[in-house]
Parts: C-alpha cells; sequence; structure tokens
C-alpha cells in the first residue's frame, strides 16, 4: 500500500507528469457529527465539472481499468473502505481508501482499477471533465502506446 505523504508537495513522475497522491481533505470535528469538504482548486488541483458515485459493488467484484486522456480525477471513500491501483506505465500502485477525510488525486493518463470494496461501501468521484467517451483509453496496450510516445 502506498502511504505517499498527505502534506507532501505535487510530486512529479520521470515523464514530468503529476503523480497519484493521497491529499487530506479539512475535517471539522463536531458533537453532533463531523464534516468534511472539498474545494474546487482549493483541494482537488481543478475545477470540478462532473460527480459521480459508486455503490453497491458485488463481494469480489472489481471496477474495471481505465485510463482518461484528458480527465483528472480525485476519489473519495465516502463510506467504507476499496483499494485504487494505479499505474503510469511503470508498475502498480495501491492506494486503500478507508477515510472519508482522505481523497486520492489521479492526474490524466494514469491507468487505474478499483478493487477490494467492503460492504456498503461508497466511493465518490470528482472529474475535471463532463463525460466524454472519446476520452476513455480502455485497452492497456493502446495505455502503453499512448504514454511512451
Amino acid at each position: 500500500m502506498d502511504n505517499t505523504s498527505l502534506t507532501s508537495p505535487a510530486a512529479t513522475h520521470d515523464n514530468g507528469r503529476p503523480q497519484p497522491r493521497l491529499v487530506e481533505l479539512p475535517k471539522v470535528n463536531d458533537p453532533r457529527g463531523n464534516l468534511t469538504f472539498i474545494e474546487s482548486e482549493q483541494h482537488v488541483p481543478f475545477t470540478v465539472k462532473r460527480n459521480y458515485w459508486i455503490y453497491d459493488v458485488p463481494s469480489g467484484m472489481w471496477r474495471d481499468g481505465h485510463a482518461f486522456k484528458d480527465q483528472h480525477e480525485f476519489i473519495v471513500a465516502l463510506s467504507g473502505s476499496f483499494d485504487v491501483v494505479v499505474n503510469m506505465g511503470d508498475g502498480e500502485r495501491t492506494f486503500h481508501l478507508a477515510r472519508p477525510q482522505i481523497g486520492l488525486y489521479v492526474p490524466n493518463m494514469t491507468w487505474r482499477y478499483m478493487d477490494n470494496f467492503s460492504t456498503n461501501s461508497v466511493a465518490l468521484v470528482l472529474s475535471s471533465t463532463m463525460y466524454d467517451d472519446a476520452d476513455y483509453i480502455t485497452d492497456m496496450d493502446e495505455f502503453k502506446r499512448l504514454i511512451n510516445e
């Protein structure tokens, strides 16, 4: 599991692209219930254009891998836990998300899949773009070709 410092500045990959990284979000402790929030361009390094959530993932299932040519993502485990496995073309890194005040920034041109969902887990995904089927890369060989261009 990757435990990259939550407070470290944006690291870059050998190829100069930003790397996936964990981000600690503000947490307001309150005896009535805690509150965490995300602000566009403040806690995520992009303007949020779309939100979606993944839930009711059957036991033993995973969310298939893909990458995006342009879209950046920010993923939070609102409830339960799951793993996000990322690959920038040089091997896999696994991030375990289990706290709603910790998010994972996934830059564009990063292959990712989600696995190991706990019962009743909910994954919130913030996207930098509106949905565009043409932005998806669903073939690993095509992804490897594109990142090596």
